[in-house]
């Protein structure tokens, strides 16, 4: 077995442990313990998140707005085409543990700074990492940070503009859903680097859009435009600029209020009705069959009869 499907176990391992602490009652799942010996202990990892904190420039910030209960997460790194470097990692984790407290959220964008998404591992890291166990301590983290953002009760979007690229794709794949501009262009280019996808890009694609699809993107490592994307099913919604050739700052700026708009349209309900669908959504995709229906009713019982149920009825919303 490889270092690299060692370390997809552990990202399922992690999955369904976000999954158990969420639930009201439930059976176990399948023994924990056989993920549990590979995984990397507490004191590599902190030796490795210290060395992280050395490579590269750049930054992942956070905004929340309590208003709409819609978060942005914004890779900033411009010198670099948003390049996500060892200290981005580390605030990467950062961000997603902030947002794993935020009870009051209902959705969160993905997006990168001045009109580009992401263009994959910044190369100062990269040549800073090149064993096979510092390159598996990478996975490794990467992997738990991006299953933990997958698994938040924050229905999320990934806003394209300019290049997802490599672990830019792998990023977006972390979504819930993918909007793109009509210039934008995401691309598994892994396999012309002589790697394969190091943050679970392949495992994530493959339950978006199957595994034919999955080995084109992948094994072609060609530039998808934004309307093979929508296709294919990668891409969600895609969102028409007016600059052709380059989006500028101020594209930029509009293209967040429309991709702002497009999420609110699924974060309009009661923040907890939203919080609670998302979660039985994911545990539709995590769980066994009857795992996520008992996970299904518990979540139904708390809803049924209360303050947001009672004042649909009173208002006869389902025939307005």
């Amino acid at each position: 077995m490889t270092l690299r499907l060692i370390s997809s176990r552990c990202s399922i391992y992690t999955a369904e442990k976000i999954l158990r602490t969420r639930q009201v009652k439930r059976k176990p799942l399948r023994s924990l313990l056989r993920c549990r010996p590979y995984c990397t202990s507490s004191s590599h990892e902190i030796s490795f998140r210290e060395r992280l904190q050395s490579y590269g420039e750049g930054s992942v910030d956070l905004t929340k707005d309590e208003t709409d209960g819609i978060a942005v997460i914004t890779l900033n790194n411009p010198n670099k085409k948003n390049a996500v470097s060892g200290k981005m990692m580390l605030d990467f984790r950062n961000v997603v543990e902030d947002l794993e407290a935020w009870d009051d959220g209902k959705g969160v964008i993905l997006t990168g700074s001045q009109g580009t998404f992401c263009s994959g591992g910044d190369l100062t890291t990269v040549q800073n990492i090149l064993t096979p166990e510092q390159g598996y301590q990478m996975a490794d983290f990467m992997h738990e940070t991006l299953t933990r953002l997958h698994c938040l009760p924050l229905i999320s979007m990934a806003l394209v503009q300019g290049n997802a690229i490599g672990g830019g794709a792998e990023l977006t794949t972390a979504c819930d859903f993918r909007v793109m501009t009509n210039t934008a262009r995401i691309g598994f280019v892994h396999m012309k680097m002589g790697v394969l996808t190091g943050w679970g890009g392949a495992t994530r694609l493959v339950r978006l859009v199957g595994r034919s699809h999955s080995l084109d993107m992948l094994c072609s490592s060609r530039l998808l435009s934004s309307q093979e994307c929508l296709r294919q099913g990668l891409a969600d919604h895609i969102i028409p600029i007016q600059t052709p050739k380059k989006e500028s700052v101020e594209d930029h700026d509009d293209v967040m209020k429309i991709g702002r708009a497009w999420l609110s349209q699924y974060c309009r309900a009661d923040r907890q009705l939203v919080r609670d669908m998302k979660t039985a959504v994911l545990g539709a995709c995590e769980l066994d069959y009857m795992s996520s229906l008992e996970r299904e009713r518990a979540i139904f019982n708390r809803t049924w009869g209360g303050p947001a149920h009672k004042r649909a009825l009173d208002l006869n919303i389902k025939h307005s």
